[in-house]
Formats: structure tokens, C-alpha cells, sequence
């Protein structure tokens, strides 16, 4: 039971500061020195991130196989620590979260951070529905987070439903697979389910499909893929601009991560493999869709919050390109792109979170000559949105590349076509992504006031820039970390 515990240390500790920020806030509630607190409960939310980053254990299976510990979830458990350190400290400098209950958006952002770590570890089809509703019921919560708006309670409304709606698939999907295999670990899944096949009862291949699909529903909602993504938009719109950052890259990446781990384990779906039903084309098609969808949606957006929602859909298509191929060297372009995307995405909303805070506006109006109303926040943002695009020499490049890469190995036609969409996707995001662009730098911004981004803000900008620029020229270490994480090394 002992290396069982040490096994999750990281949720645990990431638990203990949840209890001791949920007491301070408490305790603190009505004080005159209110500011202090603030401060306090956001470093100890940091602190308690940092710990659990720290404290990462080795490799190896926990809880009867329940959970792993292997290199793929140590190196997203990792990512997702940093997106919940960053959630927090976006929530400190934002005043769309209110300073009554900055304790209790604490507490929400750690709890989602721990189930994005375990839904990551998870090889049993109970021990994923658990930790996606560990990521759901917290994340419902911070986007209708501010009382009383209007946007805020639409966008928690409709994740609630949608969340509910995918949650029922999927849960009926995996009673399916329950059914026909009778085991819900992962590793055992694929043999029985061979077998079933083998026996060559007809209705065995359409359970399988249908199970299959409806539990890559619930996973599909997490990373608001197509047909599962009409949430976003209005949620990401709606929301505090600290919760759709996090919402946008946490939740997300841990989507795609289970999903890795769910088919390349529980179905042997590769591309390069003989997998008993296609899922690497399922995943493909999705991806394509997905891909076009978002960046075609996003032509014709003015508001910038939803255009970035949209970028996000299309950002998902992108990663669902690497979970179709399935391959290692797919699952290290993943790994990679991962965090590259986590700082270009987080960066992006952090402008956005500027501007908003001087302007009290998200439309392409209030970017209007931003360029020297606050010439920081407009090329900090335009290194972010290039990079988003997959321009060199900016990190999004290598990352893309690595994704597409891996489709075109493989050498069949399907993945050829994936690849191609692909490139054909990023191109028409240039249009959209440049349209904010030239509002910064061409367009007037007369009448409108300056946006002096504060010190802090100013300061986490680099920190997310700076990496972007760096990793488009030096990106070995990444990768390497990357390939680590995919067993290639």
C-alpha cells in the first residue's frame, strides 16, 4: 500500500494544498488585510504545484493496475502541473475573477490539475470515467464562475449539458466493451476482445464499434472535437479569461492523452499495426473535420476570445493528427506539440487577459493600433499567433512539422490525405490569425485608451515568449524529452 500511495504522491500533495488553501480561505474571509490573502492562497496553490512537479515518482503499476506510472504520464502529469501553476497566476493578475472567492478558484483549478494527472494514468475504463468527471464537475464550476453575468452562466450551462450528454455515451460505451470482454483493464482488453472477434459471432463487431465509439465520445468532448466541440466556443467566450486558458490547454492535452493510451492499449490501434477495427481512419477523419471546422469557423469571428476558441478546436484536429497514426514516433510529435502549444495558447490568452483589463473589450476593435498604444502585449501576441499558425522559426513549426511528419512515414494514401489537410488548415488560419495582426499595426487606434501592460504581466509574457521563439531553433532538447516520453529512448 506504501508504494501504492508513493505512486500518486503527486495528487496527494496537490489534495493537502487544496485543504490548507480551502481552510486559509476561510480563515481569512472579511480580514482587512483581504490583498495579503490573496497573495498567500496563490502561492500556496503554486507552491503545492511545485511540490507535486518535484515529486513525480518513477515507473511502474499501481492499485491492482488501475494506474501507471510510465514515461507518457510523467511527462503530461508534468505539463499539466505547469498549466494548473499558470491558471492559478493568470487568476491573481485578472480582475474577472473575483477577489472574494479567489480561494475557491484556487481550489477548482487544483482539483481539475489533479484529475488531468490521473485521467493520464488511468488503464481501467472505471478509473477514466472517475477522472474525467474529477476534471468535469470542477471545470463546470469555473466557467460559470462569475455570479450574476450573463455569459458566464450560459457558458456553464451548456458545458453542464454537453458534459452530461458525453458522459452517458460513454459511460454506455464502456458497459458495452465491459460486456463483450468482461475486464475493464486496458491491457487485458484487446485479447479478450480478439477472441470475441475470433468466435465469429456477427453481433461482436458491432458492439465493438459502438462501445469503441460512444467511449471516445466522452474523451472527444474533452478535447471538443467534432461532432463534440459546439460547447466551446460560447464556453470559452463566457468564461473568465483565466478559465479558458486553463480549460484551453490542461483539460485538453489530458484528453489526448487518454485517448493515446486507450487505443494504443486497449485496441493496439496503429497505423503501421493490424488493429481488429480502423480506428487510426476514425481518428482521421475526426481530426480532419475537426481541423476544418475550427479554422473555417474562426474567418469570420470578431471576437477575439471565440476566435482563439475556434483556433482551439482546430489545435485539437491537429493532435487527433498524431493520435490516428498511433505510431511511437506520432506519439512523440504529440508529446512534443503539447507543450509547445501550451505556451503559445497560454500566452495568447494572457494578451488577451490585458487588453481586457484596460479596455474592458475582447473585439478586433479594441487591437486597433495596439501596436503603439502597448507595442509589448502586440508583438508578444503576434509571436504567438504566428506560431499558432506553424510559421518558422517559432516553436508552432517544429511541432506541426513533427505531427505531419509522422502521418507522411507511414506512406499509406489515408494519412498522405491527413497530412495535406493538415498543411492546407494552417494556411487558412495565416488569414484569421493575420486579420488581429494588422488590427495591431495597421489599423488606427485613435480615441482609444493606452494598455500599459502591468509589471507581472509584462514579466510572464517573456517567460511564455521567450521558449516559443528559442524552441523554433533549438527544439533537440524538446524532442528528446519527447521521445522519452514516447518510448523511443
Amino acid at each position: 500500500m506504501g508504494t501504492n500511495l508513493w505512486s500518486i504522491l503527486p495528487e496527494l500533495v496537490l489534495a493537502g494544498t487544496l485543504v490548507l488553501v480551502l481552510a486559509a480561505d476561510l480563515l481569512l474571509r472579511g480580514r482587512p488585510d483581504r490583498p495579503g490573502a490573496l497573495t498567500l492562497m496563490a502561492t500556496l496553490g503554486l507552491l503545492g504545484a511545485g511540490i507535486s512537479l518535484a515529486t513525480l515518482p518513477g515507473t511502474g503499476a499501481f492499485f491492482d493496475g488501475l494506474v501507471v506510472g510510465d514515461p507518457l504520464g510523467r511527462f503530461f502529469r508534468g505539463l499539466f502541473l505547469v498549466a494548473g501553476a499558470m491558471g492559478i497566476w493568470f487568476g491573481l493578475l485578472s480582475e474577472e475573477v473575483p477577489r472574494t472567492r479567489f480561494g475557491e478558484f484556487v481550489v477548482l483549478i487544483l482539483a481539475a490539475t489533479m484529475g488531468t494527472c490521473l485521467l493520464v494514468q488511468s488503464r481501467n475504463l472505471l478509473m477514466i470515467a472517475v477522472s474525467l468527471e474529477l476534471i468535469s464537475l470542477p471545470s463546470y464550476a469555473l466557467a460559470g464562475f462569475r455570479r450574476g453575468d450573463r455569459l458566464s452562466s450560459e457558458a456553464a450551462l451548456k458545458y453542464v449539458l454537453y458534459g452530461a450528454a458525453s458522459t452517458g455515451l460513454m459511460l454506455y460505451g464502456m458497459s458495452l466493451l465491459y460486456g463483450l470482454a468482461g475486464t475493464l483493464d486496458l491491457p487485458s482488453l484487446a485479447p479478450a476482445l480478439g477472441r470475441e472477434l475470433a468466435s465469429g459471432a456477427p453481433p461482436v463487431r458491432l458492439g465493438l464499434a459502438m462501445g469503441g465509439l460512444f467511449t471516445l465520445a466522452g474523451l472527444a468532448y474533452k478535447v471538443s472535437a467534432v461532432p463534440f466541440h459546439a460547447w466551446a466556443p460560447d464556453v470559452y467566450q463566457g468564461a473568465p479569461t483565466p478559465v479558458t486558458a486553463f480549460l484551453s490547454v490542461g483539460p485538453k492535452a489530458a484528453g489526448v492523452a487518454a485517448m493515446i493510451r486507450f487505443l494504443s492499449e486497449g485496441f493496439g490501434s496503429s497505423a503501421t499495426g493490424q488493429p481488429f477495427f480502423p480506428w487510426p481512419v476514425v481518428i482521421g477523419l475526426i481530426a480532419m473535420a475537426t481541423m476544418t471546422v475550427g479554422n473555417l469557423a474562426a474567418l469570420a469571428q470578431d471576437n477575439v476570445k471565440r476566435l482563439l476558441a475556434w483556433s482551439s478546436i482546430a489545435h485539437a484536429g491537429y493532435l487527433l493528427v498524431g493520435v490516428s497514426v498511433g505510431t511511437p514516433e506520432a506519439i512523440r510529435a504529440v508529446a512534443l506539440y503539447a507543450p509547445v502549444y501550451l505556451l503559445m495558447n497560454l500566452g495568447a490568452f494572457l494578451a488577451v487577459l490585458a487588453v481586457r483589463h484596460r479596455t474592458g473589450a475582447e473585439t478586433m476593435a479594441a487591437y486597433r493600433g495596439l501596436g503603439t498604444r502597448s507595442p509589448w502585449i502586440a508583438v508578444s501576441l503576434t509571436v504567438f499567433l504566428f506560431s499558432l499558425t506553424g510559421l518558422p522559426p517559432l516553436a508552432g513549426f517544429i511541432g506541426k512539422f513533427y505531427l505531419f511528419a509522422a502521418a507522411l512515414e507511414v506512406g499509406r494514401p489515408f494519412f498522405l490525405v491527413l497530412a495535406l489537410v493538415g498543411v492546407l488548415n494552417s494556411v487558412i488560419s495565416l488569414y484569421y490569425y493575420a486579420r488581429l495582426v494588422r488590427a495591431m499595426f495597421l489599423d488606427r487606434g485613435a480615441g482609444l485608451p493606452s494598455v500599459a501592460a502591468p509589471r507581472p504581466v509584462a514579466w510572464l509574457l517573456l517567460v511564455l515568449a521567450v521558449p516559443t521563439l528559442v524552441l523554433g531553433l533549438f527544439w533537440s532538447p524538446l524532442a528528446a524529452l519527447a521521445s522519452w516520453a514516447a518510448g523511443l529512448s
